[in-house]
């Protein structure tokens, strides 16, 4: 994360939203699912917890599975997984999976790698629908992702194709702490990262299953920026900063 991105993140992330802006959500109709959207992201520029200690820090860490890696091509997402966490605790009873209707032939190799077969995605809720399901799971929480670019190209597209809305929450890459402990740290995938901190590598290409192993990742070194003695976002900011 480039150091002017990460000083636009921290404009922009978390912090408590208010309650109500949730109230009615489900059946709602579509300029005001657009009103829920805009009001959220609103609030989270506005709001700011760069001081929140990292033990209180919550996030939804999420995953994607999709039908490649160029949603401005005409691929798209098939299943979204999340859990949240509250500093280094994962939620486990706090999960969320679903499906995403697609009426596209899905090719037997993905279908081979996900267990997701094409009978299932026709029966899937509709991308709106999942989409604005996911926004409200996440509440005030910071989203997380590993290689959290395409999890923010497929999330942008979505949003504005489904709700003509532009798609400005901030989401974190995993690097940002795992830099704490590698400064010139190269990406490395789910795996890799999963063997450096001792994660069992399970249910892989599962949206669920690898949003679970990604927030094990964020738990493991969110430990560890607490024992390096940072005590909050903007401390573990300003180290990284520093690192160039």
């Amino acid at each position: 994360m480039a150091r002017n991105e990460m000083i636009q993140f921290f404009k922009q992330i978390s912090g408590k939203l208010g309650s109500n802006i949730y109230a009615g959500f489900k059946g709602q109709s579509s300029s005001q699912n657009i009103a829920f959207i805009r009001q959220l992201q609103k609030e989270m520029r506005e709001s700011n917890s760069l001081d929140t200690p990292l033990h209180e820090v919550k996030v939804v860490v999420f995953d994607i599975e999709t039908t490649g890696f160029f949603p401005e091509k005409g691929d798209q997402v098939i299943s979204i997984g999340a859990v949240k966490m509250i500093g280094a605790q994962l939620l486990t009873d706090q999960t969320f999976y679903s499906l995403v209707k697609s009426e596209r032939p899905l090719s037997d190799e993905l279908s081979s790698l996900t267990n997701i077969n094409q009978t299932q995605l026709l029966s899937a809720p509709s991308a709106a629908e999942v989409l604005l399901e996911f926004f409200q799971f996440g509440h005030a929480h910071i989203l997380v992702a590993h290689h959290s670019k395409h999890e923010q190209s497929f999330m942008q597209k979505m949003t504005w194709d489904l709700l003509r809305t532009r798609f400005e929450l901030r989401i974190i890459d995993t690097s940002f702490l795992i830099r704490l402990a590698s400064p010139y740290y190269a990406p490395l995938s789910l795996e890799e990262v999963c063997q450096e901190c001792k994660v069992e590598i399970k249910n892989r290409h599962h949206a669920l299953g690898d949003a679970m192993m990604t927030a094990h990742i964020w738990s493991h070194y969110l430990q560890f920026a607490e024992k390096m003695g940072l005590a909050n976002l903007r401390e573990v900011y300003e180290y990284i900063a520093k690192l160039g």
